[in-house]
């Protein structure tokens, strides 16, 4: 009896043990922050409600265009306005980014961001007299360019109150990585070359990394631009001058503990350049990074953090 009853116990420990370790992967994808989230987790359960649920309550903080939003109703003098620590999170951490890239991540940048097109409608390029106006007001906050990334780790946050230890996390090209995947290794990840491309269409891959448990974000100026006059205008403003850049760097990967971290400091690093990305990393050795410039012979170059070299 003893034996039949060990061999029971066995067989239904067994059963149990396959069950776990066979729960499917599972993809939800959708509309979020004007583009689309793709999301990848093993799990005996569809999570997707319970994920557009925590992504809702991101971008009824940090939306610039949901009026009712926390950032629209201080941006338009609310003062009844309460801040929730969701709100104070990402607010304290684009402090700590901007003072240690010096000003080039800049969350009061949305006027100046506004009037070079990028935001909201525009009729005309701003004049030398209105720059130096808005730099002067600064009295607006813009997320933009840390949201979706922390979009990702609110998602990673929930993904992991379940219990669930692999999965992929993307919106918008910013990505958290957990575990593996369905064939049980590393998740591979491409960083897209950087060629002008406005409508999106051109999906070309200049390098592919097989990375997971971190988080990685992209910088470019290759698909948010326009041309007026001859001159090719892009989408990062410098926060210190006003005025959209112009260097050689023409797109910044960032990896990092968290998606909201390697958000910031990629739009940073496109505000640096080059030289001035790689002073921060020499400052940050927990951060890594993958950038794509043009040499003095306008070919495209990369430069890397020599780390990244086991993930290629």
């Amino acid at each position: 009896m003893r034996g039949i009853l060990f061999t029971a116990y066995c067989l239904l420990f067994t059963v149990g043990l396959v069950s776990c370790t066979q729960k499917e992967y599972r993809q939800n994808t959708n509309f979020v922050f004007g583009t689309i989230y793709n999301i990848t987790y093993q799990s005996s359960e569809d999570l997707q409600q319970e994920i557009e649920a925590e992504l809702m309550k991101v971008d009824g903080e940090f939306s610039m265009f949901n009026p009712q939003s926390t950032v629209a109703r201080l941006n338009s003098g609310d003062s009844t306005v309460e801040r929730s620590p969701m709100f104070n999170e990402i607010y304290q951490l684009a402090q700590t980014v901007s003072k240690e890239t010096d000003g080039a991540f800049d969350i009061t940048v949305a006027p100046l961001v506004n009037a070079w097109g990028f935001g909201f409608k525009h009729e005309s390029l701003p004049t030398p007299e209105q720059v130096d106006s808005l730099m002067q007001i600064r009295n607006q906050m813009d997320f933009s360019a840390i949201a979706k990334g922390y979009g990702c780790d609110v998602v990673a946050r929930l993904l992991e109150s379940h219990g669930i230890r692999n999965y992929m996390i993307e919106i918008g090209g910013e990505v958290v990585l957990k575990g593996m995947n369905a064939k049980g290794e590393n998740w591979r990840i491409g960083i897209s070359k950087p060629v002008d491309d406005s409508l999106n269409v051109d999906n070309e891959i200049q390098a592919v990394l097989s990375i997971t448990d971190c988080a990685m974000a992209t910088s470019g100026n290759y698909r948010n631009f326009y041309y007026q006059g001859g001159r090719k205008y892009a989408h990062t403003i410098d926060p210190r001058t006003g005025y959209p850049v112009r260097h050689s760097l023409l797109s910044a990967t960032v990896l990092a503990d968290n998606c909201a971290t390697a958000d910031a400091y990629a739009t940073s690093f496109m505000v640096l350049g080059l030289e001035g990305a790689k002073a921060v990393l020499q400052r940050h050795p927990e951060l890594m990074a993958y950038l794509i410039y043009t040499d003095k012979q306008g070919n495209l170059a990369v430069w890397s953090s020599p780390a990244l070299s086991n993930y290629q």
